[in-house]
Formats: C-alpha cells, structure tokens, sequence
C-alpha cells in the first residue's frame, strides 16, 4: 500500500526515534551491503537505511545500484555516523524498479551542467537541479499567494492570439494549412481565410493586452503563463518558451506600479528564504565553489544569500534613463571603452550598461523610468516632454533586466497617434481601444519573466538550466 509512505523530509524534521515508517525513493549509493543512501525528492539530502544483514539474497543485494527505486520499511533510530541526527533501520526492502549500472548515465559523480542538458530527463535527480525545480516550485507559489492576498484576480489569457502585444513581429505561427500546397489569395498570397481561424495566427507573446481588458472590470488582475517568443538567440539569457507573470491595475499611476513591483520582488524572495534553507545554502556553497575558477574581476562582489537578503532589505535606487546615460558616460568602463555598445541618449539599454549600473555604481536593485518613446512599446503612456513615456525597467545585480514596465496610455487620442506613428493597426485592435472608449481609466502593469527570477534567485548561469525542458533554436527535445 503506497498511500502509507512517509516522505524523508517529513521524517528529517519531525521523525523521532521508535517510528515505523515506510519510505520509499531512489538509490543515490549503496557501501558495505548495509548502508543505502536514499532520495525522494522532497529533500535537499539523503536518508540512511542500514540494511540488517540476511534482509536480501545475494542476487538481491546486487539490484541494489545507483538510480534503482526501493520500497523501505523499518524502524527510525538515532544516527551514530556524521551528518545526520537520524537513520532507517530496515525491516524489509522490496525492490521496485531496476537501474542498469552500465547504462544509467547519472552515476554518483559530478556531472558538468552541459552534460546533464542533453539528459534533462534525468537531471531532476541530481542535487542541483532537485535544488533549483523546489525553489522553483516556492516562487510560483509565492507568486500566487501575493496576488491572492491582495485581492487580484487571476486571468488565464489566451495562447493562441492573432495580436501582436510588442510590435515585435518575432513570432510562432499558428496554423492547419497544408504546408506543401499553401492556398493563395489572387494576389498570390497566403489565404487565411482557409485556415482553421480564419485569420493568421500565432502563439503569444504576452498575456498584458487581454489583462487591460479585465482590469476594466475586476480593478487588479494578473496572468501567469507560457510565452513564445521566435527569436534566434542562443545566449544564457533567452529561450524561445518561457513564462510570464503580468499583473494589471486600473487606478494605477507609473508610481504605483513601481511600488507594486518592488514589494512583489521581495516578498517572493523572502519566501524562499523562508522556506527553501537547505536548497539555498546548497546553491549558494555551489556557486561560490564554480567562482573560485573565475578571474578576480568576474567575481560576484556578494555572495547569493547576501544578494537576496540585500534585495529584500534595501530600497531599490530609482532614477530617470536621462540620469541613467549620464552616469554611464560619466563612468571609468566609458571612458576606457570597456563597453562593447556605445552609450548615449535614444539607446535601447543593454545588459552590460544595466548590470554596470546595479553592480559596480549602485550596488542594489535599480528601477529606471522615463524612456525615450521610440525604444518603447505602442500602448505605453506619453509624459509631458513629449519625448519619453511612463515606462520602468527593474535591473537586478547579475542579470540585468527582471522586470518590464509601464503606465498604459489610456487616452484615446495619444494611444492613436502612437498607434499610427508605430504602423500598429488600428482595425484589428478595436477591441483594446474600446476600453479607452467606455469608462477609460489611468491604468499600469508591468511583466517578469519567470525564469529569469529563478534563475536570480538559485544563481543559476543559464537560463536553461531553470526550466524543466528547455526550447531554444534548433533544440525541441523531450
């Protein structure tokens, strides 16, 4: 009966000695035929069975390797070895599942993180990444319970959209036309009319658009999904599918949003603090072992639990991206030429102009504001310069950019120049200007991408190594 089953962490925490429990999980060793080191997931560490001698035959005994799973039932007794304060003491052991000793690749070993890619299947067994998917798992739920806490409504925006929310035109298209014999119009393109929708289509890239709309009706809404974006960037910081969380507020203003998203960051990441100690301290020993073999300069100035902790303390620093490309060019690396983009006024922000700002001049999380409008998207608000709109970026410490931003325009008029001026139909967004046309009010929200907040919060290098299967060019595997 499986239902009866304790889970090693349980017993970790409030086992005592003189509990019958049965456990069961996966060998990670197997030393002496008697001591088993055994997982289930549900702990950063191992849980000791001592196995009384006679308890398995012989051809038993040799089952027992490395990735094998075991039924366990016994007695928790007071441990006498080192690193553990408690251990199984076996009663009876079945034997559920088999693992080849020659074929299993994850062998009790340090595997390099481009080796365990090409076995992402099998990668959740590892330390690290049982480490990175718990916290992972702690940070979605910390999403939802902030919001819920707050009175927002959770929206589940559609995948399938026939708009384009960033004007980017780098999209997955969705159809059920014959490719090798493509119906055309008498213009000799392609026929939508004959596609499953009746329109051209394509996976979405944000959930905000349809998000504005219910915040007309409910107040504070928020989306939390996957995205697609057909970008060929093979870098540590982009994937082709990856999630959102994208609250949206009526009665907001470019302030209030900013203050949302700063109290929305602190508080997921204190409760990671809270309550995924083990994994953090692993991942945090983890990556300062990785930084000792990079050069001094390269270093991270804090370790992990100190950058958290930083962030979760410090008011984040706020400035104009005026003050933003003042400081850069003002700065030593400009000076030198130690950037690779050059910096001045109009510029799209890279990432080595945001992290110089939050690691080497402010040292904290920075929120810029007040973009130039022809770096920004459409439906972002005019300021009075005329020049800049109500746009905010949160730049973390080794990252970059988490968190994207904006007071909506909520001026029929303003959004329509934009919309003209950026070449976005009108015709087909008559929906979303509508609520500029009925009860239109000051509105805001802004978007984080998922991953890239586990990845700063597990120190992870490569984004790729914080979502379950990662889908990146030329790469669809599993």
């Amino acid at each position: 009966m499986f239902g009866q089953r304790k889970k090693i962490k349980e017993i970790l925490q409030h086992g005592i000695a003189g509990d019958k429990v049965t456990i069961m999980g996966w060998v990670r060793t197997f030393r002496n035929n008697q001591f088993i080191a055994i997982q289930d997931g549900s702990s950063q560490r191992n849980f000791q069975i001592v196995m009384p001698e006679g308890i398995l035959s012989e051809s038993d005994l040799k089952r027992i390797t490395t990735g094998a799973s075991l039924k366990v039932k016994g007695e928790v007794v007071n441990s006498t070895g080192k690193g553990q304060a408690l251990e199984l003491k076996a009663t009876s052991i079945e034997i559920l599942g088999d693992s080849d000793p020659e074929k299993y690749p994850l062998q009790p070993k340090k595997h390099s993180l481009e080796f365990l890619r090409e076995k992402a299947h099998l990668r959740f067994r590892t330390n690290t990444f049982g480490a990175v998917f718990r916290i992972r798992h702690s940070l979605a739920f910390a999403i939802h319970q902030f919001f819920h806490e707050r009175g927002f409504i959770y929206l589940h925006s559609p995948v399938i959209t026939a708009s384009d929310a960033e004007g980017a035109g780098e999209m997955f298209r969705v159809t059920t036309l014959p490719l090798d014999q493509l119906p055309k119009t008498e213009e000799n393109e392609i026929n939508f009319r004959e596609d499953f929708f009746g329109k051209s289509t394509h996976l979405t890239v944000s959930g905000q658009l349809e998000a504005e709309l219910a915040a007309t009706a409910f107040g504070d809404v928020y989306t939390f999904g996957p995205t697609f974006r057909a970008e060929n960037s093979n870098t540590t910081r982009h994937l082709a599918e990856f999630w959102m969380i994208e609250p949206e507020m009526a009665f907001y203003d470019i302030e209030d949003n900013m203050n949302l998203a700063e109290a929305f960051i602190k508080a997921i990441i204190q409760f990671v603090l809270d309550h995924n100690k083990e994994d953090l301290d692993f991942l945090a020993e983890r990556l300062a072992e990785e930084e000792k073999s990079l050069p001094v300069d390269k270093r991270s100035e804090m370790g992990l639990l100190e950058k958290l902790q930083l962030v979760c303390r410090e008011p984040f620093e706020r400035i104009t991206y005026t003050e933003a490309i003042e400081i850069l060019q003002a700065s030593s690396y400009y000076k030198k030429k130690k950037f690779k983009f050059d910096v001045q006024w109009g510029i799209d922000l890279q990432s080595e102009h945001e992290r110089y700002l939050v690691e080497k001049h402010f040292k904290k999380p920075v929120i810029v504001t007040a973009y130039p409008e022809g770096i920004k998207a459409f439906y972002m608000r005019m300021n009075a310069d005329g020049k800049t709109v109500a746009a905010m970026d949160i730049l973390a410490p080794g990252i970059g950019e988490i968190v994207g931003g904006s007071q909506r325009e909520e001026r029929l008029d303003k959004l329509l120049d934009r919309m003209e001026k950026m070449n976005v139909p009108t015709a087909e967004m008559q929906w979303y200007l509508d609520i500029r046309r009925f009860g239109t009010v000051p509105h805001a929200g802004f978007g984080l991408g998922f991953e890239r907040i586990v990845q700063f919060v597990t120190g992870m290098g490569n984004i790729r190594d914080v979502i379950p299967f990662a889908r990146t060019p030329k790469n669809c595997e599993f």
